[in-house]
Formats: C-alpha cells, sequence, structure tokens
C-alpha cells in the first residue's frame, strides 16, 4: 500500500534559503503541517537554536518532530506573538508561512475541501470552529453569497452562482459538495469547469476559516516579533493573498501606501530579498502539479 502523503512543500530550497538561517536563532513556522519546513530549518540549528511550529488543525500533530529544540504549538498563527510571549520569547529570526492548503485535506473526502470527492461541506482547518462550508451555503443571504464569490473567488458569474444556490436551497438543503455541484456545474463552461469549481470551493475554505484576516494579522505581528534582520518568507497560492503580502513588504501596511518623507522616499520597515516574485520551475511543477501557482517573497526587517 503507498504511503499516504501529508504534504509536499514547495519551493522548499528556496524558502529555507530566503530565512538566512542563523543556527542559534528562533524561529517560527507558522504552518506546520506535514511538517517538511520545519525540519529543514531545524537541520541547520544548533543545540541553541529553537523552532515553534503552529498547526489549527490536530491532525498535524502526529507529524510533530522528536526534538528538544522543536515546540509545537497547536493553535492559529493569529495568536504567534501571544504564544510566543507564554513560552518567554520577544523577539524572533524568522517567519516561514506556507499558506497553501495540505494534501491531506484536499484528499481527505470527509473534510470537503475539494470537489473531486463527494462528502460534507465542511472546510473547516480548525474543526473545534462552528462556521462551516454548508452553514455559509444554508443561510447567507444572495448579496452575501455572490460578495463571497466575487471577492474571495474572483468570479465574474459570482451574482448567478448565488442567486441558483439561493434558489436550490428553497427546495433542499444542500449539505455536501456533490449536492452543490449540481447546482453550479450549469452555470459553467466545460472548459472553465475545474478553474471556476476551484475559485467556488477556494472563497468558501476562505471564509469558513477567515484566511484574509488571519494572515493580515500574521504580517503586522510580524514587525513585533521579528528582530532586526529577521527575514519573512511567505509563499502565497493566489492573488489575493499575494496582492497583501507584495504590499506590506513594500509599504509596511496592508493598503499598501507608501510613506514618503520630504525627499519623496519610501520609508518601510522591510527590504525586499527578492524584486521580483520567486515561483516554481518546471521541474518542480512536474513533480508537485500543485506547486503550479505558488509565489514566494522574501523580506528583512530593517
Amino acid at each position: 500500500m503507498a504511503e499516504v502523503v501529508y504534504h509536499i512543500p514547495t519551493l522548499l530550497e528556496e524558502t529555507i534559503s530566503g530565512l538566512s538561517i542563523n543556527p542559534d536563532g528562533v524561529y517560527a513556522d507558522v504552518t506546520f503541517g506535514g511538517g517538511g519546513h520545519s525540519r529543514a530549518i531545524i537541520a541547520q540549528l544548533s543545540e541553541k537554536g529553537h523552532l515553534y511550529s503552529f498547526d489549527q488543525d490536530i491532525d498535524a500533530y502526529a507529524n510533530r518532530i522528536d526534538d528538544s529544540r522543536f515546540t509545537f504549538v497547536h493553535s492559529n498563527f493569529k495568536y504567534l506573538s501571544n504564544f510566543l510571549r507564554y513560552h518567554g520569547v520577544s523577539q524572533i529570526d524568522g517567519i516561514v508561512a506556507d499558506l497553501g492548503v495540505s494534501f491531506h485535506h484536499f484528499d481527505d473526502e470527509k473534510r470537503g475541501f475539494s470537489f473531486r470527492f463527494d462528502g460534507e461541506l465542511d472546510m473547516r482547518m480548525n474543526i473545534k470552529k462552528t462556521l462551516t462550508a454548508r452553514e455559509i451555503i444554508a443561510t447567507y443571504s444572495e448579496e452575501q453569497l455572490a460578495d463571497i464569490f466575487y471577492l474571495f473567488g474572483e468570479l465574474k458569474s459570482s451574482r448567478r452562482i448565488a442567486a441558483a444556490i439561493v434558489k436550490a436551497r428553497s427546495n433542499s438543503a444542500i449539505n455536501t459538495t456533490e449536492e452543490l455541484l449540481s447546482v453550479v456545474r450549469p452555470l459553467i463552461k466545460p472548459a472553465m469547469e475545474k478553474k471556476e469549481l476551484a475559485q467556488i470551493f477556494q472563497a468558501l475554505r476562505i471564509v469558513v476559516n477567515d484566511e484574509i484576516e488571519v494572515l493580515k494579522s500574521l504580517l503586522q505581528q510580524s514587525l513585533k516579533v521579528l528582530k532586526p534582520g529577521g527575514r519573512i518568507t511567505v509563499l502565497t497560492y493566489h492573488s489575493l493573498e499575494d496582492r497583501i503580502v507584495k504590499n506590506f513588504f513594500k509599504t509596511g501596511n496592508i493598503e499598501g501606501k507608501a510613506d514618503k518623507d520630504f525627499f519623496g522616499r519610501v520609508s518601510t520597515p522591510f527590504k525586499l530579498i527578492n524584486n521580483k516574485v520567486i515561483i516554481p520551475g518546471d521541474e518542480e511543477i512536474e513533480r508537485n502539479p500543485r506547486s503550479r501557482s505558488a509565489k514566494l517573497r522574501i523580506a528583512e526587517k530593517i
């Protein structure tokens, strides 16, 4: 029987290299998952170094690393600074965040992350949360649903999709991925089906897990927890996330509004390590097709 792969980290070498690891330093992997990035970081740490790895999904706990230099934190990374403070850490040398969904989640039909399987419309990273995709589909207004599909799925047909869902649910509940697909598939051209279904599921997942606000919180906290010279590497997988990270690294704020001095020079708390975004090469995409949309940005706190 083939071994089940929890996750294959994207751009692993580039991400870890971008941290410019200090062997005696303290680091945070805020998206532990299968532990690929964490293991690569620990491999470069001395006995004085330490890594705190965060994951809100208890399934990731099974992948924890048995090492005195490693601490697993079962929490959403929006609480990064709180938990660092709890462990007596005020500032750290680096942060790595891989914002992709683990293979484990996409391939677990019970979790409802993928339209490839028929399962409950769940999509919660943290199963203790109450909001599910099913609840969104069942209770959100037509306008709210349209906004979700437009803002977080970037779907031009968001209003048609929302209207179809509201009409369908008035006849019978939409509880499973297959029931949702039966409603939205007729609205999508066959050539665009895979892409647009992925966008619909992405939009719901983002809202269920509050992903955009959590990302903003992480970036804002990075200003406080990173030491001068500390680095943050972020892997994004869709334009909404990438735009936020790009703006923040360039200006130090979510909106991307440049603060200029009297001479017109932009004042920013970060130095960009890669001015041009790093993307996977053909070989990596062939080996791991799910990496094709990944974008890596690296910044150093001034």
